[in-house]
């Protein structure tokens, strides 16, 4: 992993509309984890080349005069939706990767790919403080690396965090359960993170659509959850679950980290 002033903060621009709002959130996260912001196009046509480095530059240019305490950069790709995030991850240093929630379906196919978090935000989202986040909590051993990128919102944002833990009915899966709110626990009170960890009334497989119903309930402003471990041509027909937690998330912020891949951390 690189040095810490070398990861960044990815915003994936459309440079059709709602870019403004998707990089001020990049800014808002790049100030707070104390990292370059990066302003990304990626185009599959080496013609919007051209057009593109003109308008993330003018992006770009604003920022440094507004901002000359953040370094930004931008960054052109020509290469598939699926291998964006390694490209980002592996050459350029990407840490996590801001995108528009509106696009979610072309987006959750590239997370499925992805060592590193993706960041939906939908493009009329006034919601900007990161400071009450809500965790769904299941069986998986991934989960681990939900509760890791939590932690980072508590350590550097000072955010509360409220964690839905699910309530499986077998053996196996209240053991499982048990151990991630025990380790998810340790690790929020290691870092002196405010939270609190309540058991919900459905089971690891309606987990987060539950604890989403309480994000909306309540004036949390960020959730983050994991998305799918196993992946089939029937779910990218009738949509993967983390699409649909998105879709019903409307303007409330997602962060979905990928448990099908070992995650990069945040150099600290």
């Amino acid at each position: 992993m690189a040095k810490n002033q070398e990861q960044k903060i990815v915003v994936l621009t459309t440079l059709n509309g709602g870019d403004d709002v998707l990089i001020q959130h990049g800014i808002k996260i790049a100030f707070s984890f104390k990292k370059e912001l990066c302003l990304v196009y990626n185009s599959p046509s080496k013609k919007t080349v051209g057009k593109a480095r003109e308008m993330l530059a003018a992006f770009a240019q604003n920022i440094k005069k507004e901002l000359p305490a953040l370094t930004v950069s931008t960054l052109f790709l020509s290469v598939k939706n699926t291998e964006f995030p390694d490209v980002l991850a592996e050459n350029h240093e990407g840490i996590i990767i801001i995108v528009n929630a509106l696009q979610s379906k072309k987006n959750t196919s590239a997370l499925a790919e992805s060592p590193i978090p993706f960041l939906f935000i939908h493009p009329e989202s006034k919601i900007m403080d990161y400071n009450r986040l809500v965790q769904p909590l299941d069986l998986r051993k991934e989960n681990s690396d939900g509760a890791l990128w939590s932690s980072y919102f508590g350590r550097f944002i000072d955010a509360e965090i409220v964690v839905v833990a699910a309530n499986d009915k077998s053996k196996e899966g209240k053991s499982n359960v048990a151990r991630n709110v025990a380790l998810t626990r340790k690790l929020y009170q290691k870092f002196n993170i405010l939270h609190k960890i309540y058991k919900g009334s459905k089971s690891s497989f309606r987990n987060a659509f539950e604890a989403m119903e309480h994000a909306l309930a309540s004036d949390c402003n960020l959730f983050v959850m994991l998305g799918s471990s196993s992946i089939t041509p029937l779910d990218y027909l009738i949509g993967l679950p983390e699409r649909k937690i998105i879709n019903k998330a409307g303007k409330l912020p997602v962060m979905v980290v990928n448990p099908r891949r070992d995650n990069y951390i945040l150099c600290d």
